[in-house]
């Protein structure tokens, strides 16, 4: 789950994390509002989206940059005015952009040095870990190809917790010393407070500023969450944006399915993370393209195969569905009955290839075959696969 800059402001107020002043806004007016309430001058209207390069980016109504600096509360409320509500195309929202429906109006600082800083879990060695580089405002994926000696990495003890002594350390790699020092140390005690107490899978702050008065702020913010400790995190799941996600995602998560969205046109729906990797990478190997990756878990219910079937369908490049369902804890008859049923709920019409395997196959695949559907079943992985690139490629 993401959050918008905005909600990033809000959680590094909440733990004490330096950031500049700032408050949201739905309208043009209440944009207006908030910049007169800041001062009016040395302002910067944000439009919220998720996604990055907002600043280089450029409205389907012809209007340029979703970052600006203002001067004026006049100024902010016009800038919002051209903002919200319109679509913002970025590098990484693709042709069909983002809608904005909310501006972050914020004070500007003048920048005399920018670092990046991360905390995150660093799955090569098992614990979370600090993650700094002197090159702020940059790609992190880019410095880390072609100036890596620039980036610093402290791993955390999974039971002693970050240390005073690694805050410094962070700092001194970063050349700063004295008062910025302090300030760089109270800023990532803050923040590794924020990301135990919330939760959260990584927080990058790029840029992390020192002002030209000698202040450490936090200026910008990326943050993921575990998904699996989301219910113990009531105020973070409040700040959900579905609007923002993919609507086949979002009703995918209400009947507790893993899916996400691809380009091709051959549907996968198939009960385990890398059992559906794997499926993926067969149907590419026989020439096809996956549509998408839907995992649905140990124990599918009719109703959740009925509800991945919609989610599926709701697809327009689809042009045929492999089901590959390996049955461990799952029943394959109650999964064959559930394939039933979703087939004749939404009118199937396109080709379906089922694979079954384990507990209870052979009723599974009699339950199929009486079925009196247009259902190919299929022996093994690569039978399938071949089976529904080929039925595909006949349409």
């Amino acid at each position: 789950m993401n959050i918008h800059e905005y909600q990033a402001k809000e959680l590094f107020e909440k733990f004490g994390v330096a950031t500049p002043k700032g408050k949201v806004a739905s309208t043009a007016a209440e944009a207006g509002q908030v910049a007169q309430e800041l001062g009016g001058a040395g302002l910067v209207v944000k439009a919220q989206v998720h996604a990055g390069g907002r600043g280089k980016g450029t409205f389907k109504n012809g209007f340029k940059g979703g970052v600006h600096v203002i001067n004026t509360a006049q100024e902010a409320q016009d800038i919002a005015g051209k903002m919200l509500g319109q679509t913002l195309v970025t590098h990484q929202t693709g042709p069909e952009g983002k809608l904005v429906s909310k501006v972050l109006v914020v004070k500007s600082v003048d920048i005399k040095k920018e670092y990046y800083l991360a905390i995150l879990f660093d799955r090569s060695r098992s614990c979370h870990a600090i993650i700094a580089s002197t090159e702020g405002g940059m790609n992190i994926e880019e410095v880390a190809e072609k100036t890596p000696e620039k980036i610093v990495k402290e791993p955390v003890h999974p039971t002693l917790g970050l240390q005073s002594y690694q805050c410094r350390k962070i700092a001194a790699s970063l050349g700063l010393r004295g008062s910025l020092m302090n300030q760089v140390v109270k800023l990532i005690t803050a923040l590794w407070n924020l990301y135990v107490k919330s939760d959260c899978s990584l927080v990058e702050v790029n840029p992390l500023a020192v002002t030209s008065d000698d202040q450490v702020v936090a200026l910008d913010a990326k943050f993921n969450f575990d998904d699996n400790a989301l219910y113990r995190q009531k105020d973070v799941v409040a700040m959900r944006d579905k609007t923002e996600e993919d609507p086949r995602e979002v009703a995918a998560s209400e009947y507790n399915l893993n899916y996400i969205g691809l380009d091709g046109n051959i549907a996968c729906l198939v009960n385990g993370a890398g059992l559906a990797m794997a499926t993926m990478d067969i149907i590419k190997f026989h020439g096809g393209e996956p549509a998408n990756f839907l995992d649905v878990g140990g124990g599918a219910s009719k109703e959740q195969v009925t509800a991945a079937f919609k989610i599926i369908l709701g697809d327009p490049n689809v042009k045929g569905i492999l089901v590959n369902i390996f049955g461990g804890i799952m029943d394959c008859n109650i999964i064959a009955t559930g394939i039933i049923a979703a087939a004749q709920e939404t009118k199937l019409s396109i080709p379906l290839v089922v694979r079954l395997e384990g507990n209870n196959v052979e009723a599974g695949k009699k339950t199929l075959k009486e079925s009196g559907l247009a259902i190919t079943s299929a022996e093994d992985l690569t039978d399938a696969a071949k089976k529904i690139v080929a039925a595909v490629k006949a349409k």
